[in-house]
């Protein structure tokens, strides 16, 4: 392991401190694991992963008139009692 030193932007400190504070670690185990997600990803992996997501909505389903949907479900008696009251 080599040891290298980074500036951070306080609110870019600030955040790493309080996750690194809540998962009980310290905020250089969370650059690295960050920094190993990114850059030594399986490309292999990664191949497969879209593989699977590709397609994935072709069951889903298909609205001829997604605007008439949409104002279907805004039209609800929920929002009738809220205008009455």
């Amino acid at each position: 392991m080599r040891r290298t030193q980074l500036y951070l932007d306080d609110d870019l400190w600030q955040a790493l401190h309080d996750r690194a504070r809540s998962e009980q670690t310290t905020i250089s185990e969370l650059v690295r694991r960050a920094a190993r997600e990114r850059y030594l990803v399986d490309l292999g992996q990664r191949r497969k992963t879209m593989e699977a997501f590709v397609g994935s909505a072709k069951n889903r389903w298909n609205f001829e008139d997604p605007e008439s949907y949409l104002r279907g479900l805004r039209r609800s008696s929920r929002m009738q009692r809220l205008n009455k009251a």
